[in-house]
């Protein structure tokens, strides 16, 4: 394995978006197009990254904040390449990163059902709120 971890950049966010669509476990939306994800990585440069084996992407996690909380959207790492610390090395990126910032803490979202996914997070030390619930609406409803 040749791996090489770089930040996502622009340029990455229309083969990043296909990849995700093939990982199980991750739920796209509209808010997921690659001009959204240019959107975010502009908003919140050097934050989120990109892997590589080669010339083969086998990992990415997009990384943001509003100011006070961070949130790590889509980390995926391909089946072939998990089990080698590539989604940790990723996950505490993302972590320094939001601390140069100053923001304190992180959240994720994580379908109630992906078992495989809770037990890496819980693994990486985030921990179950389950005092929370997220709701959710569509912001062009009347």
């Amino acid at each position: 394995m040749s791996i090489q971890i770089t930040e996502m950049t622009a340029a990455d966010c229309d083969e990043v978006v296909s990849f995700w669509q093939q990982q199980e476990g991750i739920g796209l939306n509209e808010s997921d197009t690659p001009n959204a994800i240019v959107a975010c990585l502009n908003r919140n440069p050097g934050m989120s990254f990109i892997v590589r084996d080669g010339r083969q992407l086998v990992a990415a996690v997009l990384c943001s904040h509003d100011g006070r909380r961070g949130y790590l959207h889509h980390l995926a790492v391909n089946p072939t390449h998990r089990r080698h610390g590539i989604g940790r090395s990723l996950v505490q990126r993302c972590l320094d990163r939001l601390f140069q910032e100053r923001i304190p803490k992180c959240n994720i979202f994580l379908f109630a059902g992906n078992s495989e996914g809770k037990e890496f997070w819980q693994a990486v030390v985030f921990r179950d709120r389950t005092d929370l619930k997220v709701m959710q609406r569509t912001t062009g409803d009347k």
